[in-house]
């Protein structure tokens, strides 16, 4: 009886450790037998290979030495002759393992002791893990806790199972917690570590926002509002685009709620921080438009390659545009991923009126032609003497004021500008060591050879060597600005993919690849556009 009440014993305990740490019995009772396998180690030897089966019904115990069947003995401890072995079971096999049974132990007050150090240890390593698989899924969601105290700024927050933290940077400025106080925070990240889980989380990040919209907002929670973008600047200002796949509801209105309720209720979380609701565009001028509010916007240029947009705002909506320390322009760059400058209507006439002016220089000078002949050729759109060389003589004959053998004179006269300059280049580029090899490249011009010979490519093996972001320059993008770095090639109109294909085309020709066939050109073609 005493042995069946220590077997019911071992099974309370485990099933209480369980309810206690709400984690699996069969993983207190593994923990046990682990404990148990240690403690018999320390009295038949550390090097003894002991295996402890607990039966998780009855309780009852058993304790075995696995010794392998060999041929050689060496250590008696752990290994057992073939014959012997067969002796057991006639079917072992040199490999094998024969288990023996061992007498049950009593434990001593040592052995005890770090038995229960081994089941603490294995019980808290499974109260981790669960606790970290329990909280990783919530990673993205809101969660609500009670703050439990105050570190150096950070604040503890208990969340029933487990703690987070809300750093200082995490937290709206000027935002006091005190002791007891509720709190809902974005779970923004779930760390494992020596200590246990971390769980981070925030109240500045953009997402806390977006999801506080789709708890008071039914649209949002059914699917029929998307929030395409969210930018903020905690606790003073916030722009959250939106976007409706259902024509009859409007997004704007469906978020802003009756008498503003549902937009407020978010307001009231945020500390008072003032959101702009934007209606989301594909076309990224409507969009950005949008995003300016509430300033009046007149004209609108973009330059995809550069992810950059240029805004042009009447006179008195400058200030309006860039907001108090240019707020306003920053969330409206961070929540369409557009790089913007403003001008005025004044500025950019000014600017329009100097590049004028700067063309018409440029004509007079390269084609020996007076300033009226200079504004003529400007005001109609040429922007290089290329252009006047190689335009079909009728487009510049079609010139007010131009008759055919007055175009002829002015292409004539633009080609041998053209034809001058490509030979004092050359000169130049023969000068910096350029070698002649690379006029071999589809897509390099004299010009393009001698800014890589002033960036230090020289040789075929130089361009080669050679990335696309060497050449055509690249972007950074950190806390909602993109910071733009020059290519060696960033003063012509050279894309990324021309640079990549000139590329190859050096490769080929220093022989460290081969060239592709025209199959597999055009197979990395289409696997280019479908990216």
């Amino acid at each position: 009886m005493a042995v069946s009440a220590n077997r019911l014993e071992l099974l309370q305990i485990a099933d209480a450790v369980a309810r206690e740490k709400s984690i699996d019995r069969e993983i207190v009772i593994a923990a046990m037998a682990d404990a148990i396998q240690k403690a018999a180690r320390s009295r038949y030897g550390q090097e003894t290979n002991i295996r402890v089966d607990i039966n998780t019904k009855t309780g009852e115990m058993k304790l075995q030495r696995l010794l392998e069947v060999v041929e050689h003995v060496e250590d008696p401890a752990t290994q057992i002759y073939l014959e012997l072995a067969r002796d057991k079971n006639p079917d072992a096999e040199p490999g094998d393992f024969i288990a023996e049974q061992l007498p049950p132990m009593e434990f001593g007050r040592i052995a005890a002791q770090s038995a229960k150090q081994v089941i603490v240890q294995k019980v808290r390593e499974a109260e981790r893990d669960k606790q970290y698989e329990e909280f990783i899924g919530r990673v993205g969601e809101i969660i609500n806790g009670t703050v439990k105290r105050v570190e150096y700024g950070n604040v503890i927050v208990d969340l029933g199972k487990g703690e987070g933290i809300i750093r200082r940077d995490e937290q709206i400025p000027r935002e006091l917690f005190r002791y007891g106080d509720r709190v809902r925070a974005f779970v923004y990240d779930v760390r494992r570590e020596p200590r246990g889980p971390q769980i981070f989380l925030s109240r500045t990040h953009p997402q806390f926002m977006a999801r506080l919209f789709t708890m008071e907002v039914p649209e949002i929670y059914d699917g029929v509002i998307e929030i395409k973008a969210v930018a903020r600047d905690p606790g003073s200002r916030a722009k959250i685009a939106v976007v409706s796949r259902d024509s009859s509801v409007d997004p704007v209105g469906a978020c802003v709620g009756m008498r503003g309720s549902r937009v407020q209720a978010v307001v009231a979380e945020l500390q008072g921080e003032k959101i702009d609701i934007i209606p989301w565009s594909p076309e990224a001028a409507s969009f950005l438009v949008n995003a300016l509010q509430p300033a009046k916007v007149a004209k609108v240029v973009l330059d995809e390659d550069a992810e950059r947009i240029e805004v042009v705002v009447p006179d008195d909506q400058l200030s309006l545009a860039i907001g108090r320390r240019g707020q306003n322009v920053r969330l409206a760059s961070q929540l369409t991923g557009w790089d913007i400058d403003i001008l005025t209507e004044q500025e950019e006439s000014e600017r329009r009126q100097k590049e004028f002016a700067e063309r018409s220089a440029l004509f007079m000078d390269a084609l020996n032609v007076d300033e009226m002949v200079g504004q003529l050729l400007a005001s109609e759109g040429f922007a290089s003497v290329e252009e006047v060389a190689y335009v079909d003589v009728d487009d510049v004959a079609s010139i007010e004021g131009f008759d055919e053998d007055t175009a002829a004179e002015i292409q004539n006269r633009a080609k041998d500008y053209l034809d001058r300059r490509e030979a004092e280049l050359d000169e130049k580029r023969k000068a910096l060591g350029v070698a002649d090899e690379l006029r071999e490249i589809d897509g390099l011009t004299t010009p393009m050879l001698v800014a890589l010979g002033e960036d230090g490519v020289k040789s075929v093996e130089d361009f080669a060597g050679c990335a696309a972001d060497d050449l055509v320059g690249w972007s950074e993008r950190k806390d909602g600005e993109t910071k733009r770095f020059s290519g060696a090639l960033s003063a012509f109109d050279v894309s990324r993919q021309d640079a990549e294909a000139m590329i190859m085309q050096a490769r080929v020709k220093a022989g460290w690849v081969e060239e592709a066939s025209e199959e597999e050109a055009e197979f990395d073609a289409a696997e280019d556009e479908q990216a």
